[in-house]
């Protein structure tokens, strides 16, 4: 008998081979079908370790991953492009068609952060914001009302079309602040933000994703928080893996893995302030905060996925 492990595989790799045969992966019918179907592939919760699959499998994974991000970019500049032509492009970013994922994993980091944090964040750094920011929108129109948000990437024209989606918006263009920059290049400024988060496509392999992370512990001020993007089980044929023992120079203080439509794992960590002991890394736990480990499945600590579409439908209607 095939196992469930084995279809998938099969599946993912079919998907590949007519993925990566597409002349153009800018948003068209065939482009948005094959990618829908990739994704409700690697949707359901799967107990596969995509660390253990054969080269072959793992070389088509990140090819994949290069693919999705491609795609990915394509599909936000498409709408970028659209939402840019509105008078005022805030009001209608419904049209995105995964605007209520933002929408719930919007509401899911803040919770996780407002959990792990002891004040609101007065600056937040977000690296690879994109010709479509709208974590960064998301989170300052509905959460973080009073932080300013520096948006990092290393396109300026991703950075124009961002720019201009929130210049009719008086509060928001005077929270949103774009830079363009490879974030390597960015040295004695990390030490002015709170909180940094890095966008899951931002290092698309564990090389390039490390090699950040690595400059994120050298200049962030000690004690403040990255937010990683990650993925989980057969997600992670869709974006990069962050484990725990790539946060070199962080506390890791939980991870969560949604098992609904948000796609990406949430990893929380913070910047030591001093050399950490022995005795701290052994521990386990950071307070109620389960840390992640090579046998943790899911980790529901924080609030059931269905509590957050409650919470952003009441949102919505308020």
């Amino acid at each position: 008998m095939v196992c469930q492990e084995e279809l998938l595989i099969e599946k993912v790799c079919s998907l590949y081979s007519q993925i990566s045969t597409l002349e153009s992966l800018k948003p068209s019918k065939n482009v948005d079908t094959l990618f829908t179907e990739l994704v409700l592939t690697c949707m359901p919760p799967s107990p596969i370790d995509v660390t253990n699959l054969t080269k072959n499998v793992q070389d088509i994974r990140s090819h994949l991953i290069r693919l999705c991000g491609e795609a990915e970019g394509h599909l936000e500049s498409h709408y970028s492009t659209i939402l840019g032509s509105h008078k005022n492009p805030l009001d209608h970013l419904h049209i995105f068609p995964y605007y209520n994922n933002y929408l719930k994993l919007g509401l899911l980091e803040y919770t996780i952060l407002t959990q792990n944090s002891i004040h609101v964040p007065e600056k937040i750094a977000f690296i690879g914001s994109g010709p479509l920011p709208l974590t960064s929108i998301v989170l300052a129109s509905n959460h973080l009302i009073s932080t300013t948000f520096h948006n990092y990437d290393i396109d300026s024209s991703a950075n124009s079309s961002a720019q201009k989606l929130v210049l009719s918006d008086p509060d928001l263009s005077n929270r949103m602040v774009f830079h363009t920059s490879d974030i390597l290049d960015v040295t004695k400024e990390l030490e002015d933000y709170d909180v940094v988060y890095l966008a899951a496509l931002v290092g698309m392999n564990k090389e390039e994703k490390n090699r950040i992370i690595d400059h994120l512990a050298k200049y962030m001020a000690p004690g403040a928080v990255l937010m990683l993007r990650s993925a989980h089980g057969a997600r992670a044929f869709l974006y990069p893996v962050v484990e725990a023992s790539d946060l070199q120079g962080f506390e890791v203080l939980s991870v969560f893995h949604p098992t609904d439509e948000v796609i990406n794992s949430v990893v929380i960590a913070r910047k030591y302030s001093t050399t950490p002991s022995t005795h701290s890394l052994d521990q386990g736990l950071v307070g109620s905060m389960i840390l992640p480990n090579k046998c943790s499945d899911e980790i529901q600590v924080f609030i059931p996925l269905n509590h957050v579409e409650e919470l952003t439908v009441e949102e919505q209607l308020s």
